[in-house]
């Protein structure tokens, strides 16, 4: 009785323990003190707590400055520092797996796996290269090609690793070898589909790839120091650190700064212009004429506030608003993304992803919530702020056979004229 308690109380029932035998045991990985000598010894006469508070400080303020110089660099770095982070998180995640399923003895394990990963990431990027950037696409005799039979390859490449799988399986390992197949793939879900959905964010305009990450990032920071300096409910069990103060203050916190950095961002094209490639330049750019998303509107301020705050109006950018939705979900649902990531590591007996930065654990352990904010802000966009593109349809349009454009050219004449379109444009 005392050693099942034992059990329930880290987390772990009697079925966990039954399953482990299927993997020959489950072993915590190991962790050890990863900061910096130089560190340890400036911080040596602190506890503990503040020590750790210190050094979470430093490689914070570290992180945010390294963010600031690739956002400097622009679009195309962004999005290849994404796909750096996507790899880095699959390998933390593939490597828990390796090591706390005892896989040294798996046929083609790690082959296959990175072999995958390179199959959907060949995908993804082929689909959003074609779909932003059909001209150059087009221009391109090898891309032209790879474009036209971009989904047969990719599903050639998937079914050679796939029947490459089933070649390797061997008689004494088949349920762990499945075990760990499924692993694989559950992490190019989690890990590659979403850093897809961040880039395809990124070509929409760098807002809105800037403000849902940095909204998160601000989360976790005021949430920790609310909860540093006031917390004292707890919040959730799967994470005893967290409290209701942190979370509450990390909310209105949030909201406050997305708003301000919503207002100084929608100021300047090179944030809000999808990124579009240049056919005179043979470049990428970020200029554009704003939309009325980012031009200065006036607001009536509802008439119980208008006594408290003195204004009957006021002046603010529509994306603004949009932003609202965004820090709001960043702090109330986000969370939520670190906390599936908290029961993944109680599950496996382990207390980082990795110890890859000191103080803060692995990349994974950085961009749990940032993943979940992804998809919510692609599926945003799809629903409330992307309409027609006309410069992708023109794109397409030139691309056609002369035959081609005069039978659409016809096509759109006939019916421009028949609701009187066109003749009002001629009179005038």
């Amino acid at each position: 009785q005392e050693s099942e308690s034992e059990n329930k109380l880290d987390g772990e029932t009697a079925s966990d323990s039954e399953s482990k035998s299927d993997f020959g045991g489950s072993s915590p990985v190991p962790t050890s003190d990863d900061t910096p000598e130089v560190l340890n010894r400036a911080l040596s006469n602190l506890s503990s707590r503040w020590k750790n508070w210190w050094v979470r400080g430093i490689l914070t303020l570290a992180m945010i400055t390294f963010f600031f110089i690739i956002i400097y660099l622009g679009p195309m770095v962004l999005m290849t520092i994404v796909m750096c982070v996507q790899i880095k998180c699959f390998h933390e995640i593939i490597t828990i797996g390796y090591n706390v399923y005892h896989s040294y003895d798996l046929p083609w394990f790690r082959t296959l796996s990175w072999y995958f990963l390179l199959c959907v990431n060949y995908f993804f990027y082929g689909e959003t290269v074609t779909d932003y950037f059909f001209t150059l696409v087009q221009r391109e005799e090898p891309l032209r090609i790879l474009s036209k039979y971009h989904r047969f390859i990719s599903f050639a490449l998937y079914l050679t690793g796939f029947c490459m799988f089933v070649l390797s399986l061997v008689k004494k390992h088949y349920r762990l070898q499945f075990y760990m197949f499924g692993w694989t793939h559950v992490t190019l879900l989690i890990v590659v589909t979403q850093s897809h959905l961040i880039i395809h964010n990124l070509f929409e305009g760098m807002i809105w790839f800037i403000v849902p990450i940095s909204c998160v990032i601000c989360n976790d920071i005021m949430a920790y120091m609310f909860g540093f300096f006031f917390g004292r409910t707890p919040l959730i069990k799967l994470s005893p650190k967290k409290t209701w103060e942190g979370f509450i203050g990390g909310f209105f916190s949030t909201v406050l700064f997305g708003l301000l950095l919503s207002y100084v961002m929608s100021g300047y094209r090179c944030f809000t212009c999808p990124v579009e490639f240049n056919n005179d330049t043979n470049s990428f750019t970020v200029d554009c004429e704003p939309s009325e998303l980012f031009q200065l509107q006036e607001y009536n301020i509802p008439v119980v506030l208008q006594s408290v705050v003195g204004w009957k109006t006021v002046r603010m950018y529509p994306f603004q608003i949009h932003s609202i939705a965004l820090s709001t979900f960043a702090s109330l649902i986000g969370p939520f993304g670190g906390f599936f990531a908290s029961g993944f590591k109680r599950a496996f007996k382990i207390k980082d992803f990795a110890n890859t930065i000191p103080g803060h654990g692995g990349i994974m352990d950085r961009f749990d919530c940032q993943y979940l904010m992804a998809t919510f802000v692609n599926v945003y966009i799809a629903s409330f702020i992307r309409g027609p593109n006309p410069s992708k349809l023109i794109q397409q349009f030139l691309t056609l056979r002369p035959d081609q454009q005069l039978h659409i050219f016809n096509t759109l004449k006939a019916h421009l004229v028949d609701r009187g379109i066109l003749g009002s444009l001629e009179d005038a």
